[in-house]
């Protein structure tokens, strides 16, 4: 992807076999022998042996459907539908066996015992829980993948037919509905203190939550594609490609667009225009915090011109810019553009492992595990400037016109489950000009933004390189969330680490292209920047410039509270310079804490910070990021603290 400049206006440029550990595996029961007579307590470790034989068996029958549970990356076919619809009578028979003997009164009394009765309360939560999933969610799901997996989904031209995708969206999303309210009351059953049942307990929170994961996001994706494919009319979108490896808040310079046009359910990829070819038609309209943001504060003072255009943690501000621009360019000034969809290097790998392997023009192949690390590094050592867009619109061009094409309902629930998963990474997003797509591209969280949804918590943590280089590749993040009360109010209250890394050796920084280590006269650029002084509101953390080398990633820090929470106690520690320190701004309306971090190869820094999340919340808190290049976001959540809705 074409260099950017340092300046405003200049441009030089395997596992093992999986053991299924399922919550209502417990003889939780008989920790409280103790506490009861000997003749309940004897009919309670009886029923406690019968409660484990049904759910065992339970397990038996559907240890079969690993497409559901999401330890399959293979898609959702007919065998699997074809599975849930010979199991679920003798399934629902043994789930509804081991919810009886729970409901009884001898469980009920045992579950307001003192020290173990909460335990007990929580297995009865459990077997109710499973037994109303195999009764109402599941049978819905069948139905609906049945129709799915009878119906023609592929027009006599190779378009997908968008009717019974039209008609399973409806009632896939009424079984969803069920099956995510029943995840959440899982969540909100107090875990266990006993070790071996809380080890349960997890298990089956995991697997349960993986299972919703997979379903809703075949749902999202199964409810958005028709009107995306162009089922009300053809539609013109502008697909920019970002390059991760220079990080911009919603994922990297931009490199190319290209035009891709849907109508009915077919799908065409235009040509793309290098960035280079957008440059003569200008800059977009930066608001006033977005302008002192990214431009006025530096060092890198950023032209907000396409190349810059994902520097904006929203998409809908992406959008409104490339339109502007668009507009200007001779190729748009008479279409009509109907949104936008940014995808960077792992999405096009993850289409790549759906519809088979790419062939470049100059032979080479690349396939599901190698496509990403091509484009964001491999390509910037071995191939020339000129040589490198091209090979990204090769790749984009193949990749995204045979999503859709000659597809069944394997292929579909692939391609719906990937286009929803790496939206919720921002490996993929997409903004509507027309409101009521735009709403549900919004709801079924395709559209990405800054924190807006007090529900589902997240803190947002985006990154902008300030070195022109390509050193994202080796910029690795990890962020630990804990965890640490659940107060009176409904709110948590969580401790945070983010910590970023720059992977790179000294001794394999000058071995790099300086079109990936920044070379020395951008790291030149940056230190005389970074000597006036002058960074975000007149005032650098540090009176004196580090000692920088090739190879240095100089990270602007945006982070951002939970919607209707806060962050508080921010602080950082490591071998790497946090040259200004974190200091809190608004942008666009939202509280934002600001930061700048060095780090020349071998070095790490973590913020640390606290965050409580609004009254409202309803899950566990979430990280929104800037993505990498890889499909691990890197995040880990301990809530061993408290349940939801515990004081």
């Amino acid at each position: 992807m074409s260099r950017h400049s340092a300046e405003h206006g200049h441009t030089p440029h395997s596992h093992g076999k999986r053991r299924h550990v399922w919550p209502w595996i417990v003889l939780v029961v008989l920790v409280a022998v103790a506490a009861v007579g000997a003749v309940s307590a004897l009919t309670l470790y009886r029923q406690a042996m019968e409660v484990k034989a049904h759910e065992e068996r339970a397990i038996s029958l559907m240890s079969g459907l690993k497409e559901l549970s999401g330890s399959s990356a293979s898609g959702v076919g007919k065998d699997t539908v074809d599975s849930i619809n010979t199991v679920l009578p003798q399934l629902q028979a043994e789930t509804a066996a081991a919810q009886h003997i729970t409901e009884g009164t001898l469980w009920s009394v045992a579950s307001h015992m003192p020290v173990y009765g909460k335990d007990i309360a929580t297995v009865r939560g459990m077997t109710r829980i499973v037994h109303q999933l195999t009764t109402k969610p599941l049978p819905q799901l069948a139905d609906t993948l049945s129709t799915l997996a009878n119906a023609s989904l592929t027009t006599d031209d190779g378009s997908l037919n968008l009717e019974p995708i039209t008609q399973a969206a409806a009632s896939m999303k009424a079984a969803n509905q069920p099956l995510q309210q029943l995840v959440q009351q899982y969540d909100a059953l107090p875990r266990p203190n006993i070790g071996k049942i809380a080890t349960a307990y997890d298990a089956g929170r995991k697997q349960l939550t993986t299972a919703g994961t997979t379903i809703d996001d075949l749902s999202n994706a199964l409810d958005i594609i028709p009107g995306f494919l162009g089922s009300g009319g053809a539609k013109t979108y502008a697909v920019m490609a970002m390059t991760t490896s220079e990080a911009r808040s919603s994922g990297g310079l931009i490199g190319s667009v290209g035009v891709m046009a849907t109508n009915n359910g077919k799908i065409s990829v235009g040509d793309f225009h290098s960035n280079k070819e957008y440059l003569p038609y200008g800059e977009g309209n930066p608001t006033t915090d977005e302008q002192r943001i990214f431009k006025d504060w530096g060092p890198l003072q950023m032209a907000i011109d396409l190349r810059d255009l994902a520097v904006y943690p929203d998409t809908q501000r992406i959008a409104e810019d490339m339109r502007t621009i668009w507009q200007r360019a001779p190729w748009g000034a008479n279409q009509q553009l109907d949104g936008i969809i940014t995808v960077d290097p792992v999405f096009l790998q993850k289409m790549v492992a759906i519809n088979g392997q790419v062939t470049l023009s100059d032979g080479r192949v690349l396939t599901g595990d190698n496509t990403a690390e091509f484009l964001l590094n491999t390509v910037y050592k071995e191939y020339p400037e000129s040589m490198q867009d091209q090979y990204f619109t090769e790749v984009a061009t193949q990749s995204i016109s045979a999503m859709f094409s000659n597809i069944n309902l394997t292929k579909l629930t692939q391609v719906g489950q990937a286009m929803s998963s790496l939206a919720q990474g921002r490996h993929f997003s997409m903004y509507s000009f027309d409101e009521a797509t735009e709403n549900s591209l919004k709801s079924a969280g395709f559209t990405a933004s800054t924190p807006d949804d007090e529900a589902n918590p997240k803190i947002g943590v985006y990154i902008d390189e300030q070195n022109p280089s390509k050193m994202g590749w080796y910029v690795h993040r990890t962020s630990k969330l804990t965890r640490t009360s659940c107060n009176d109010n409904g709110s948590q209250t969580y401790h945070v680490e983010y910590t970023l890394t720059n992977t790179l050796t000294s001794a394999e920084a000058v071995t790099l292209p300086e079109y990936i280590n920044g070379g020395a006269y951008a790291l030149q650029r940056l230190q005389e920047k970074l000597a006036t002084n002058t960074l975000i509101d007149g005032n650098a953390g540090s009176s004196k410039v580090p000692s920088l080398k090739l190879g240095t990633a100089a990270e602007k820090m945006l982070i951002y509270p939970p919607a209707g929470g806060t962050i508080s106690h921010v602080s950082s520690r490591g071998s790497g310079t946090v040259y200004v320190n974190p200091r809190s701004t608004m942008l666009n309306g939202k509280a934002v804490t600001t930061s700048l971090v060095l780090l020349t190869p071998g070095q790490s820094v973590t913020y640390s910070f606290d965050v409580t999340t609004s009254p409202k919340a309803t899950a566990d808190l979430g990280v929104d990021q800037t993505p990498m290049g890889w499909e691990d976001s890197g995040v880990s959540v301990d809530t061993s603290a408290c349940a939801i809705g515990a004081k």
